[in-house]
């Protein structure tokens, strides 16, 4: 079967997680994850993992599919592409980019990402960058209840000059972080995203 193929069925009945609620934003991670060129062997692998993924399973892009299925982040700098806006997410207890699950009204993985940091960091007027910036498979610890892993398709965003920010009901604390000073135990996984993001920025 290939990724455009015949799709299997999904494993429940909620229109929430059916292949016809998701079936907009999965087409549109195929074609993306088809088109996208990744910047070394380690990203490809991952770009060529996602496509089997979404090959096995109709609703890998629901919450309520897999164990193991797609969700969408965005990194969000200030215009200098100086500093970084973080998230002290509520179950991991952890400094993060915004992010989390697509929902069926998402036409595009960019589109649900963005919606994502909207809601996350409380800037209406944030808009991701067109292209996807890396791929990124992590496991979940027990607060996540039946999420296992999350295949996060990682986008970035400029914040507006002056933009206000607010935590939401997901967060702790939302709060700016230096690109060079970024928060020591999640440091490792986050530079990646923020040198990326940087060079797409032409930072």
């Amino acid at each position: 079967m290939t990724a455009t193929g015949p799709r299997p069925p999904t494993r429940g009945t909620d229109p929430g997680t059916s292949p016809a609620a998701y079936g907009l934003i999965r087409d549109d991670a195929i074609a993306r994850l088809h088109a996208w060129h990744p910047p070394d062997p380690a990203q490809e692998r991952l770009r060529q993992d996602y496509l089997a993924h979404l090959a096995r399973h109709a609703d890998a892009m629901a919450r309520g599919g897999p164990p193991a299925h797609l969700t969408g982040s965005v990194i969000v700098l200030d215009p200098a592409g100086e500093h970084v806006l973080l998230t002290l997410h509520q179950k991991a207890r952890r400094w993060f980019q915004f992010g989390g699950h697509f929902e069926p009204g998402d036409r595009s993985m960019r589109q649900g990402a963005e919606r994502e940091a909207r809601e996350e960091s409380g800037i209406d007027g944030l808009v991701a960058l067109p292209e996807i910036v890396m791929l990124d498979r992590h496991d979940l610890g027990a607060a996540f209840g039946r999420c296992q892993q999350h295949l996060d398709v990682r986008y970035a965003a400029v914040a507006p000059p002056g933009a206000m920010h607010a935590a939401s009901p997901e967060s702790v604390e939302v709060r700016w972080w230096p690109a060079d000073h970024l928060p020591e135990d999640t440091r490792a996984e986050l530079l990646p995203v923020v040198r990326a993001a940087q060079a797409m920025m032409g930072r």
